[in-house]
């Protein structure tokens, strides 16, 4: 039975992908990682013994330690952080509960990490779809520290090649569209990033963003709201973080919603 210091594998899946979710801290050792390198979405790993440095970034967030087996490097990591006064909780059974549970893990292989630690974008500016949906993706399933440049078409590839970021949604890049799919999809399968909220989603950004609307009924939304909302902003950061809430709202109702409907009126008898 957890302890009250500690997560359950199924409340934190709850959290995962949402603007709710906490700061989540691998701390287990180098040997045991490369025996299963995979992360739960939004993770960073950080050494144990230096659990001490995040106390300053950490402080007033919701943070939960992982380690592979949930025993002493994350009880006594989550510890020392709420000696700090940090609200951190262990993750009850480790990366192995999770794993076992079959929940979404994400490959660090091929997470593009800077020498930073974090991950640097760049793509054309005046985002409409892809590069609004790519962006949500990696906030919120991969890295939540991600930046994102947007610039001219032209130059997204040679601001690429000076600052070291990742070139995405761009012909001649890796992160892009191949056959019929969408930059969505590349970094779902890149990513490893695979459940059935994350999969209807996918169908609903690659019908609005090639014009296939008949993909899936939400995909015409998805273009006008799209559309609306890039003439609304002017900056195209700000721009990306009013469309967030598009997507954390699709999410949602791809994950809990699909089969709730509306009409009027309410609670009419029926004959």
């Amino acid at each position: 039975m957890p302890s009250p210091t500690e997560i359950t594998t199924s409340q934190l899946s709850r959290l995962i992908g949402t603007p709710a979710r906490p700061k989540i801290v691998d701390v287990s050792i180098d040997t045991d990682f490369l025996d299963d390198p995979f992360l739960i979405p939004t993770a960073i790993r950080h050494p144990f013994d230096q659990i001490e440095t995040l106390s300053l970034d950490y402080a007033d967030q919701n943070v939960v330690v992982i380690c592979q087996k949930g025993l002493k490097l994350s009880q006594g990591a989550a510890a020392i952080l709420r000696t700090k006064g940090i609200n951190a909780q262990s993750l009850h059974g480790g990366n192995y509960a999770w794993r076992d549970a079959k929940l979404m893990r994400t490959s660090n292989r091929n997470i593009p990490w800077n020498t930073s630690g974090r991950t640097l974008w760049v793509t054309r500016h005046r985002p409409k779809i892809d590069r609004i949906a790519c962006p949500w993706l990696i906030r919120r399933f991969v890295d939540p520290y991600a930046q994102f440049m947007f610039v001219s078409p032209s130059q997204v590839i040679p601001v690429a090649e000076k600052f070291a970021a990742i070139p995405f949604d761009v012909e001649n890049s890796s992160w892009s569209h191949v056959g019929d799919k969408c930059t969505f999809d590349t970094m779902i399968e890149r990513f490893a990033l695979h459940n059935e909220p994350l999969k209807k989603l996918a169908s609903i950004v690659r019908g609005a963003d090639t014009n296939k609307h008949n993909i899936s009924p939400e995909c015409a939304g998805l273009l006008a709201v799209s559309v609306g909302l890039s003439r609304m902003y002017k900056n195209d950061l700000q721009q990306m973080e009013a469309g967030f809430i598009i997507y954390d709202a699709l999410y949602r109702w791809a994950r809990d919603g699909q089969n709730e409907t509306h009409d009027w009126p309410t609670n009419k008898q029926k004959n």
